[in-house]
C-alpha cells in the first residue's frame, strides 16, 4: 500500500512538471518578439520618378508645298546632310509650262506698255497740232476784228474767224483729253506689267519647290518618300523627312503627375536609364517644365524637358527612359526606416515633444497621401511641396524605441524628406527627446508574437501614409 501511494505521488509530480514545462514554453512561444533596425545617419535624397521619351533638341519636319511625282530621292535613313543640300525632286515640267507661260504673258504686258506710251506722245503732238490752230485763228480773228472796224471787209467774215477759233479751242480741250486717256492707259499697262512680274515669280518660287532641300545641318532620322510616288499638297503640307540638327544634343521629355509637377524646377539634377543600356545611368538636368496639361483618361500631367549631351550618340530617339529628378537633397542627416514609422504598439504612451514653430499638425501627418509614389513607395503627405518638409515645414510622426531593458518607448518625432526607404528625422537640440534620438539608437520595425492580435495595437496613435 505504501509502495503504491509513493508511486502514485511520482506520477503526479511527474505530470506537474510536465504541465509547467509545456506552459513554459507556450509562454515563451506567446512573448512578444520585436524587429529593430538602427537610427542612422547619412545622406539621403528625395525624388520623383516618371517615364518619357529621348528626343532630339530640335528636329525639322520637311514637307512640300507642290504637289506632283517625285522624281528622285537623293538621301536615306541615318544620312547626314547641310543646310540647302538637295535630298529630293519633283518632276518640274507642269511648273515649267507654268513659269513660260506667265513669262509670255509678261513679254505681252510690256509690249502694251509701250504702246500706250507712243499712243501717248501721239497724243501729246496732236495736243501741240490743236495749240498751233487755236493761235492761228485767234490772230486772223483778231486782224478782221480790226478790218471790220476799219470797214475793209464785211462782218460775217469776222464772225466765221470767230467760230473757227472757237471750234479750234474745243479741239485742243479734245485732244488733251486724249492725252489723259493715254496716261492711265499706261498706268493700267505697268499695273499689269506689275502683276504679270508676280505671277512669273510665283511660278518661279514654285518651280524651285519642287527640289526638297534641308533647312538645317543633320541628319535624317525619317524618310516617308520614295522615287516615283505621287504627293498631293492641299491643305496640309505631306511629310518627306524628319531632320535631328543634332543628335548630340538631346533631351528627354518626360510626363510629370499634377501631384509632383511643384516639387521640380529647372536646374534641378536628373538620372535616367533606358532598356538598351540595362544597369547604367545617364545623367541630365532639368531644363524646362512646360505649362501645357495633358489630361488622358482624367490623369493630368506636365511634361519635364530633362537635358543631356549624347556625345556618344548610343541613345536615339524615340528610346522610353525611367527618369529620377532628385527634388531635394540632404548630405548628413539622421534617418529612420519607414517601417518605423508604421509600428504600432497598444498601452506605450508616447513622451510629449512641443511643437516647433514650423511643425504641420499630427492630423497632417495621419491624412492618406493621395499624390503619386516616389521611388517606387508612396510619399509622406505634404512632402517636398511650398511649405512641406524640407521648405520650412515638417510632419509628425511617432516611433518606438528600446530601452535598456528591452521596454518599447514611443516618441512623437519631426520628420523630413523622404526617400521612399528612409525619413529624415528632425531633431532640435533642445528637445526632451534628444537624447534618446541619436545615431545608433534601436528603433522597433515591427512586432510579432501576441501583441500583433490585439486589435488596440494598431488604433494607438497616427498611422503614418507610408
Amino acid at each position: 500500500m505504501k509502495k503504491a501511494t509513493w508511486i502514485s505521488g511520482a506520477v503526479v509530480l511527474a505530470l506537474v512538471a510536465g504541465g509547467g514545462w509545456w506552459w513554459s514554453q507556450r509562454s515563451a512561444q506567446s512573448a512578444v518578439q520585436y524587429r529593430t533596425a538602427t537610427i542612422e545617419r547619412g545622406p539621403l535624397q528625395a525624388s520623383v520618378s516618371a517615364s518619357g521619351t529621348v528626343n532630339p533638341v530640335t528636329q525639322v519636319s520637311v514637307g512640300t508645298q507642290v504637289s506632283g511625282q517625285v522624281r528622285a530621292v537623293y538621301v536615306d535613313f541615318n544620312t547626314e546632310v547641310k543646310a540647302s543640300q538637295l535630298i529630293a525632286e519633283i518632276d518640274p515640267q507642269t511648273f515649267e509650262y507654268r513659269l513660260s507661260s506667265t513669262q509670255a504673258d509678261l513679254d505681252a504686258s510690256r509690249a502694251a506698255v509701250q504702246i500706250a506710251v507712243a499712243n501717248s506722245a501721239s497724243s501729246r503732238a496732236n495736243v501741240s497740232r490743236a495749240q498751233s490752230d487755236l493761235a492761228e485763228a485767234q490772230r486772223t480773228h483778231e486782224r478782221n476784228v480790226n478790218l471790220v472796224g476799219q470797214g475793209f471787209i464785211a462782218q460775217s467774215e469776222a464772225d466765221r474767224t470767230r467760230a473757227v477759233m472757237i471750234s479750234a479751242q474745243e479741239s485742243l480741250k479734245a485732244v488733251q483729253a486724249l492725252v489723259g486717256v493715254s496716261e492711265a492707259q499706261i498706268k493700267s499697262a505697268q499695273a499689269n506689267v506689275a502683276q504679270r512680274e508676280a505671277a512669273v515669280a510665283q511660278a518661279r518660287i514654285d518651280l524651285s519647290r519642287t527640289r526638297i532641300t534641308s533647312p538645317v545641318d543633320g541628319i535624317v532620322i525619317k524618310r516617308t518618300v520614295e522615287k516615283g510616288q505621287t504627293v498631293a499638297a492641299s491643305l496640309q503640307a505631306p511629310e518627306l523627312f524628319v531632320i535631328a540638327q543634332n543628335l548630340s544634343d538631346m533631351q528627354v521629355d518626360a510626363s510629370i503627375d499634377e501631384a509632383d509637377v511643384g516639387r521640380i524646377q529647372p536646374g534641378q539634377k536628373a538620372s535616367f536609364t533606358v532598356d538598351a543600356f540595362p544597369g547604367q545611368n545617364f545623367e541630365g538636368q532639368v531644363r524646362q517644365v512646360r505649362k501645357a496639361a495633358t489630361n488622358v483618361s482624367n490623369v493630368v500631367t506636365y511634361v519635364a524637358v530633362v537635358g543631356f549631351a549624347n556625345e556618344s550618340g548610343r541613345l536615339l530617339p524615340g528610346m522610353t527612359a525611367n527618369v529620377r529628378v532628385v527634388t531635394e537633397s540632404r548630405e548628413s542627416v539622421l534617418k529612420v526606416p519607414n517601417a518605423a514609422l508604421r509600428v504600432r504598439i497598444a498601452g506605450v504612451e508616447p513622451a510629449a515633444v512641443p511643437a516647433g514653430p514650423n511643425d504641420a499638425p499630427a492630423s497632417a501627418a495621419a491624412a492618406p497621401a493621395t499624390s503619386g509614389a516616389s521611388n517606387g513607395a508612396p510619399r509622406v503627405a505634404g512632402q517636398g511641396r511650398p511649405g512641406g518638409p524640407g521648405r520650412g515645414a515638417s510632419q509628425r510622426g511617432r516611433i518606438f524605441l528600446l530601452d535598456a531593458k528591452g521596454k518599447p518607448q514611443a516618441y512623437d518625432v519631426r520628420l523630413g524628406v523622404s526617400d521612399g526607404t528612409s525619413t529624415e528625422l528632425l531633431v532640435r537640440p533642445d528637445a526632451p527627446n534628444a537624447e534618446a534620438l541619436v545615431e545608433g539608437a534601436t528603433v522597433i520595425t515591427g512586432v510579432s508574437g501576441a501583441a500583433t492580435s490585439a486589435s488596440p495595437a494598431r488604433a494607438a496613435g497616427p498611422r503614418m501614409p507610408f
